[in-house]
């Protein structure tokens, strides 16, 4: 059966160590689309966090957005939504105030005030350059309770390894946890981790299957590719579940098909192999 999606991750997977697409994989993706495979980021960023990666890409692309919680076209119609309820929101942050510093709520607004949080700090040496290359979209409320004047998108919180992983177990622990998801994303080398409280229904994987049923789309002709934690889902219900090279370890264990790092154009070897296959595989 052949490919007719597919779902890229951005961090670690489509984007090098610089932030950047490489030309081959560049290549690889407008190869696919020319044949009518369907190509979708899957991305826990933001849509206009996504797009700047988006835009280094002549190709049409489908965006799939903020861990699944929505799904957009590259020139910004939206597609699907599933927001968090405002209710569980605020407790979450009732719930998490130890972590306040690292807390900030999203909502799918036009522009100014996506992201809110406490305290803007732009030479924070953890998040500044995130808060910098965001400065737009960003807003402060003080308490952060009185943001939530609608449903936002997402509860997140970010910061190193450890302070995460001890509010993920708080997280885990509360009595409304069935309330809410979470997408946990890891980077051990850099010490940075990101948790994403969101609508109970949402992960990646569960918006890659809505997608793909809307789309008439079963999943053995889904190629997805991920290297994170976050991307066990969509690679656990796509047909051919590709992990990066670079991925954590826990995803390495799975059995799944492994490609080169993101710095080796490990996206554009397993388009070839496996969306493209009468093209010479390079190594």
């Amino acid at each position: 059966m052949s490919v007719q999606l597919i779902a890229l991750d951005i961090d670690g997977t489509l984007l090098s160590s610089r932030f950047t697409v490489s030309e081959r994989n560049r290549a690889a993706i407008a190869e696919a689309t020319r044949r009518g495979i369907e190509v979708a980021l899957v991305t826990g960023r933001r849509y206009d966090f996504a797009m700047p990666v988006a835009q280094q890409i002549a190709s049409p692309l489908t965006m799939i957005v903020n861990n699944g919680a929505l799904i957009r076209t590259k020139e910004g119609e939206t597609l699907v939504r599933h927001l968090l309820p405002r209710d569980t929101a605020l407790r979450v942050l009732q719930a998490t105030p130890a972590w306040r510093d690292a807390t900030s709520v999203v909502f799918d607004r036009p522009l100014a005030n996506q992201v809110m949080m406490e305290t803007i700090d732009l030479e924070d040496g953890i998040r500044g350059a995130y808060y910098k290359w965001n400065k737009p979209f960003l807003g402060e409320a003080k308490p952060l309770e009185t943001c939530l004047i609608e449903d936002p998108i997402q509860v997140m919180f970010s910061g190193p390894v450890q302070p995460m992983r001890a509010a993920e177990q708080a997280l885990r622990s509360v009595q409304f946890v069935d309330e809410f998801a979470l997408a946990v994303t890891a980077y051990e080398s850099k010490d940075f981790s990101m948790i994403d409280v969101i609508n109970p229904r949402v992960s990646k994987g569960t918006a890659l299957a809505e997608w793909a049923a809307l789309r008439g789309i079963s999943r053995e002709e889904i190629l997805a590719i991920g290297d994170n934690h976050n991307d066990e889902e969509m690679l656990s219900f796509a047909g051919i579940p590709v992990v990066m090279e670079n991925a954590v370890p826990e995803l390495k264990t799975r059995g799944w098909h492994v490609t080169h790092t993101n710095d080796n154009d490990g996206v554009a070897a397993a388009i070839e192999r496996f969306a493209l296959p009468e093209l010479p595989e390079c190594a």
